[in-house]
């Protein structure tokens, strides 16, 4: 709008109106985006009830669209869906920002297929981390020690630059973080590690939910809700990645050479990846196409454990309830050959099943992230490519 920036507005209401006039003189309907608003808010704690009457007036006879965006979860959620926030019950359109989806990183950072389990073993779907990889040649590992292993580099202290900006600060759940990152997933393994009660943990549980840093596995066929056997698991494969390689040995790697920090992280990589193709595999069950698509469409996987059971990596319901989907994640590094499908395939066939409803089919699947060509069924098990999840 010509002369709007060459004002000096003495606060939030002068500004908003002389915005809404200018809007509605130029039949403009926006979108008007205000980023980061927690942070205007911890400078102009009248912000939110300003805008709140703006938005009811000016803006709606102006027709304006509004979008407030900011980096601290729990301090959006309070302005627009606590009760007595001045902007409750405003929203129209909540967008909970995801993860990119595996099938942008090989453009993204221009590798091919065979690197694409390592690179989201690395960065997840984070666009910021994307970025920041992609000014960095060579293997997912290479490009972790510059930025994430090297004290100098861009992601050394990322988690800690996570957690500051939350509003208020979430510095008090980073010993949760640790305890989880370290491989205590059970909530008394977490309050061991902690010497605290498991009653206390609770609420910072909840905030680190709230916030998407962590998430609760429950077993298939339990209420989601269930208590005793949760599991907590860091959500993000890079933050899994820099707690469990990074926290523990940040003084080790600041006074440590290249070749060293290549070692630490080589020794933890083949669990990390590993995890990294289960959770990717069972995220893009709902979406999957092909052959075991076709057997769908499928609700969200969960794993199975349950004592000295055989566990699964993901079981899912067809959406009909008709079937039921159990299969087995490997991460091999190189393509599976024939034998070796069959050697899986048969351990799969006959691996006793989890606790289901009667009557339903059973699909087996194998999850490989790459397969010499061949067959692709033996012994009625599927054999499931990172290609056919993509």
């Amino acid at each position: 709008f010509p002369g709007f920036s060459d004002v000096i507005y003495p606060d939030w209401q002068r500004l908003f109106t002389r915005l809404a006039t200018d809007a509605r003189a130029r039949n403009f309907t926006g979108p008007l985006v205000l980023d980061e608003l927690p942070y205007l808010v911890a400078s102009s704690p009248e912000l939110p009830s300003v805008l709140q009457r703006w938005i009811d007036h000016d803006a709606k006879r102006a027709r304006l669209r509004v979008a407030i965006a900011g980096s601290s979860q729990r301090m959006m959620q309070g302005l627009v869906l606590a009760g007595d926030a001045p902007l409750y019950g405003r929203a129209h359109v909540m967008l909970d920002i995801r993860p990119l989806e595996l099938r942008y990183l090989a453009s993204a950072l221009r590798v091919g297929d065979a690197d694409l389990v390592d690179h989201w073993t690395a960065w997840g779907g984070v666009p910021r981390y994307w970025e920041l990889a992609g000014t960095k040649k060579g293997s997912a590992s290479d490009r972790l020690v510059e930025l994430a292993l090297d004290p100098l580099g861009a992601l050394f202290s990322e988690p800690e630059r996570l957690l500051l900006e939350e509003s208020p600060s979430a510095l008090e759940v980073r010993p949760l973080l640790d305890a989880i990152g370290a491989g205590a997933h059970r909530l008394s393994e977490i309050a061991g590690r902690l010497g605290r009660a498991a009653t206390s943990l609770g609420k910072p549980l909840e905030r680190l939910l709230g916030m998407g840093l962590i998430r609760r596995d429950v077993p298939y066929g339990e209420p989601a809700r269930g208590g005793k056997r949760s599991l907590y698991k860091i959500d993000d494969p890079f933050l899994r990645l820099w707690f469990r390689v990074v926290a523990p040995n940040r003084a080790a790697l600041t006074v440590g050479t290249r070749a060293s920090r290549v070692a630490v992280i080589a020794s933890h990589w083949d669990h990390l990846r590993a995890q990294a193709w289960e959770d990717l595999c069972r995220d893009t069950i709902p979406r999957i196409k092909g052959q075991l698509g076709r057997r769908g469409p499928w609700l969200p996987a969960q794993r199975y454990w349950h004592g000295n059971e055989p566990e699964w990596d993901l079981v899912a319901d067809s959406v009909d309830r008709e079937r039921v989907l159990v299969g087995e994640a490997w991460s091999a590094a190189k393509p599976v050959s024939r034998a070796a499908f069959e050697k899986v395939a048969k351990e799969v066939a006959s691996r006793a099943l989890p606790p289901m409803r009667k009557n339903v089919e059973v699909v087996r699947a194998v999850f490989v992230p790459a397969a010499v060509a061949g067959v692709r069924v033996v012994d009625g098990v599927h054999l499931i490519t990172q290609a056919d999840l993509i």
